[in-house]
């Protein structure tokens, strides 16, 4: 298990060593869109909505951007960067030379996935904090279960990946995948404003119990309760992770 876990790593370190190259414009593009549309949307429609669920809707909101920012930093790095590093600059290639298996490949990516997601979580939560919208310090709790959005939205993206021939191929996921687990997850809304059999629905996706369990952190509504939200988003990691190897072992080794 420590020979794995070394191996992950050196593709952990690879990964972050390309990113620190551009780290000025990842962190920005990462950093103020979420930012934008928590105080646009935060402070714009929360003047007319009021407070939600017993609190301001811009710290309602905050929770939401959290996170669909910690799910869209390992989405996009799931889909469009692994293709890039598998089918055009042929990284797993020399990779799988070194030589590293496509399991250790896959488990070094999910490892950096979830460290993406991690700091995209953690500055959102810096600034939020800083603006008194975050109430205690069972908010810190956020980061672990950030690092879990970054494994499972990670391990999902690269699952399409897997079938992908070319980044057209992404439309079908965000559009088919992503947008509804976005509007359905209770980022900007509760999930009970939905019709009951939608709600049910939503209750099936990763999104809605990732932000299920970092509402209440937000806010200062512990409860140990929350541990129940780990089912789903682990269940989503667990598989799809074994089908990601899966199914690039019968792609690259074929």
């Amino acid at each position: 298990m420590a020979n794995h876990l070394l191996r992950w790593l050196a593709v952990w370190f690879r990964n972050a060593l390309a990113w620190r190259k551009s780290i000025k414009t990842a962190l920005l593009g990462g950093l103020a869109e979420p930012l934008f549309n928590l105080f646009a949307l935060g402070y714009g429609l929360g003047h007319f909505v009021g407070e939600v669920d017993g609190i301001t809707y811009i710290a309602f909101l905050t929770a939401g951007i959290i996170s669909l920012s910690s799910m869209n930093a390992a989405t996009f790095e799931g889909l469009y960067l692994a293709y890039t590093r598998m089918a055009v600059l042929k990284t797993w290639e020399g990779m799988m030379a070194a030589p590293l298996s496509i399991g250790d490949i896959v488990m070094g990516e999910l490892l950096w996935m979830a460290s993406k997601s991690l700091i995209s979580a953690s500055l959102i939560l810096l600034v939020a904090s800083g603006f008194g919208l975050t109430a205690d310090w069972h908010v810190l709790w956020v980061l672990p279960i950030a690092a879990l959005s970054g494994f499972c939205f990670g391990s999902m993206a690269l699952v399409m990946t897997s079938y992908a021939q070319s980044y057209d191929f992404f439309v079908y996921y965000i559009t088919l995948g992503v947008t509804p687990m976005i509007l359905l997850g209770g980022v900007f809304f509760p999930p009970d404003a939905l019709p009951g059999i939608i709600r049910q629905g939503s209750a099936c996706l990763p999104l809605y119990h990732i932000v299920e369990m970092i509402r209440p952190l937000v806010s200062g509504r512990f409860a140990w309760t929350l541990l129940t939200h780990l089912i789903v988003p682990l269940a989503f990691t667990l598989i799809s992770t074994m089908f990601a190897i899966w199914r690039f072992k019968r792609r690259l080794l074929r």
